[in-house]
């Protein structure tokens, strides 16, 4: 019976966690398909030129409004810079888009305080400057080029016809209407709820687990597990060792995008440094399967030397926000012993889920209506993860039976070409 009430309970923890964030998701995956439906991806490509202040100012706003899911941001970076982007202004893009978006900051408020949001986007802004600063220095142009060359290198399909990281050269890029025009229309805000509801399909596996071992680790793990990894007691040592074993933890958790909100939130209850969670929270660009995947894009030294890079800023960036909040008094004097053990009550959060639930069912009726509205043009559905993908900017494309298919990451065509009994390339 004790185990079946700690199970009970967990899993009660990680529904309170979710009931606690749902509207801020509902709004954040809106909001971030709205920003895909009327920027178009040969714009923010034309803005990435170089890494100037001014262009990495640019990539970093592009970056706030785009898609939060890490794979994607991924993804979308690498197309960017395969077709003539700046390398640096394409991580920093990649960067923005997953750790300065308006949802990561609103779950992390409701979750374990607006500090930790506050710390979200001032040690957001430190990383940009950080790899802006280091990253053309420490990276060689020769490997660049030869990076560069490695994504365009016109690798044969083996599902038939060509593989491309983006449109196949004999099919015209189809024209999409001004974005003022597309903002008027309902066929415009199809594209956008299509967006939106692609996002939410294809994280939805991360967010479930997220919150699934949030729960778990909360209820089940005791304080003395935590603290024994995490050094306490020790000023500055103890501080920088938890913000240099955050993106550790990141690592080895395989959980990236908001759905390691929740686990940030518990390893805060268990006793990890204000700047260890900031730097675990950024982390989720360096997880296990996004290294491999840049592994793929840019080689092994390329990929060896962006993980040096990125675990120290993500880790810089977390000690620095906590010494710089803890003269404010900005870091919480207390931890709770769960996260959200509340459940459902009347109060505003139950007021705002209604409001979410509604707005969610106008978006659905968008996605499942558009065509009739015209929808659709200029984008085609990921076969694999369901995202909605624009067709002249896709990462990832093949022919299969005389259909082109599009893709929002490597990961998924090669998923793809498994699935279908043919070799990934």
């Amino acid at each position: 019976m004790g185990i079946l009430s700690a199970i009970g309970d967990s899993l009660y923890e990680a529904f309170s966690m979710f009931w606690e964030t749902s509207w801020a998701l509902v709004l954040g995956f809106g909001l971030s398909g709205a920003v895909q439906a009327f920027v178009s991806r040969g714009q923010m490509q034309a803005a990435l030129g170089d890494h100037r202040p001014g262009t990495i100012g640019r990539a970093s706003f592009l970056g706030m409004v785009s898609s939060s899911c890490s794979y994607a941001a991924a993804a979308l970076a690498k197309s960017l810079f395969a077709r003539g982007a700046d390398f640096t202004a394409s991580m920093v893009f990649m960067f923005a888009s997953t750790n300065l978006v308006v949802e990561l900051g609103i779950v992390l408020w409701l979750l374990i305080g607006w500090q930790f949001a506050a710390a979200e986007f001032v040690g957001g802004a430190i990383m940009i400057a950080a790899l802006a600063l280091i990253l053309p220095r420490v990276v060689p142009g020769s490997w660049l080029e030869g990076a560069r060359t490695r994504l365009n290198g016109g690798a044969s399909d083996e599902l038939g016809g060509h593989a491309h990281h983006g449109m196949a050269e004999d099919e015209p890029e189809p024209q999409r209407r001004p974005a003022r025009e597309r903002i008027r229309s309902r066929a415009g805000w199809s594209d956008a709820a299509g967006f939106a509801i692609s996002d939410l399909t294809m994280l939805r596996k991360e967010l479930v687990i997220g919150f699934l071992v949030a729960g778990f680790a909360t209820v089940l793990v005791p304080t003395w597990v935590w603290q024994s990894l995490f050094l306490t007691g020790h000023g500055f040592w103890s501080s920088m060792e938890n913000a240099l074993l955050g993106p550790l933890l990141a690592i080895l958790a395989f959980v990236c995008s908001i759905g390691n909100v929740p686990l940030a939130a518990a390893l805060w209850v268990g006793g990890i440094s204000f700047g260890g969670v900031i730097s675990f929270v950024f982390a989720d660009l360096i997880t296990l399967p996004l290294l491999l995947i840049y592994r793929k894009y840019y080689g092994g030294r390329l990929t060896l030397r962006l993980l040096v890079v990125f675990w120290a800023i993500m880790s810089a960036a977390g000690l620095a926000v906590e010494y710089l909040f803890a003269p404010l008094g900005l870091i919480p004097a207390s931890r709770p012993h769960l996260v959200a053990m509340v459940g459902v009550h009347w109060n505003y959060t139950t007021i705002l889920n209604i409001i979410a639930l509604a707005g969610f069912a106008v978006l659905y009726w968008l996605y499942r209506t558009g065509h009739r509205a015209g929808a659709g043009a200029g984008y085609a559905k990921d076969p694999v993860c369901g995202m909605q993908v624009e067709t002249s900017a896709a990462p990832a494309t093949t022919m299969h039976d005389g259909q082109r298919y599009y893709f929002c990451s490597d990961r998924c065509h090669d998923t793809f070409t498994t699935d279908h009994d043919a070799p990934a390339r």
